[in-house]
């Protein structure tokens, strides 16, 4: 038992003889809030759109070929009224040429074989006609998207057609999306095969 407490009175004297630091230091926070409701992301036709074969010897030498229009309609439909934004995530980031669409891939001769741009066509949220407003910000601040592009650098929401810098709360929110790829100038472009293009991208809900 002596033996105990000696040590136990070493190891405090020990402690004590050594030199007081003053520490600097900082806070992290993190915080939320979790939703009663949630909203699910859907488009027709399973979001497939398919071209046939593009011959080479049709494409613009100096130009982009922009092929037929192609349309989908998206849905989001939310289990109450919810204020949401949404966005378009490119999977093949590096590949578009141009910032504002998804990449159609590469070549074999690593080369950008274009973009597919989408633009928005009547918008409804809950059967009323509205605006779809973009966010460059991640949602602090919102404008108007005079293009009605719906473009993979910004966050796009639901607004009243008179207040277009305020997002509104919807259950059913749809919209047209027109599709328009457009294959990189010809000239730009190494084609002495055949080369697959393919955009890809997920529609991902935010909720606000």
């Amino acid at each position: 038992m002596k033996k105990l407490l000696c040590t136990s009175v070493a190891g405090l004297l020990i402690g004590n003889a050594l030199p007081a630091f003053a520490a600097s230091t900082t806070e992290l926070t993190v915080t939320g809030l979790i939703t009663p409701t949630a909203c699910t992301p859907s488009l027709s036709s399973g979001g497939l759109v398919e071209y046939a074969k593009v011959s080479a010897k049709d494409l613009d030498p100096i130009r982009s070929t922009k092929l037929a229009d192609a349309r989908l309609e998206m849905e989001i439909l939310c289990e109450g009224p919810t204020a949401m934004a949404f966005k378009l995530i490119d999977n093949q980031l590096g590949t578009s040429t141009s910032k504002y669409g998804l990449g159609l891939g590469l070549t074999s001769a690593q080369e950008k074989i274009g973009q597919v741009i989408i633009k928005f066509e009547n918008p409804l949220a809950d059967n009323v006609a509205v605006h779809v407003s973009e966010s460059e910000d991640g949602g602090q601040t919102w404008a108007t998207n005079k293009t009605q592009g719906f473009y993979t650098l910004s966050l796009h929401a639901p607004s009243n057609t008179a207040d277009m810098t305020q997002p509104i709360s919807s259950t059913r929110f749809t919209t047209g999306l027109k599709i328009n790829a457009l294959i990189a100038r010809a000239d730009s472009l190494t084609l002495t095969g055949e080369e697959a293009f393919r955009a890809n991208g997920t529609i991902e809900v935010n909720y606000l």
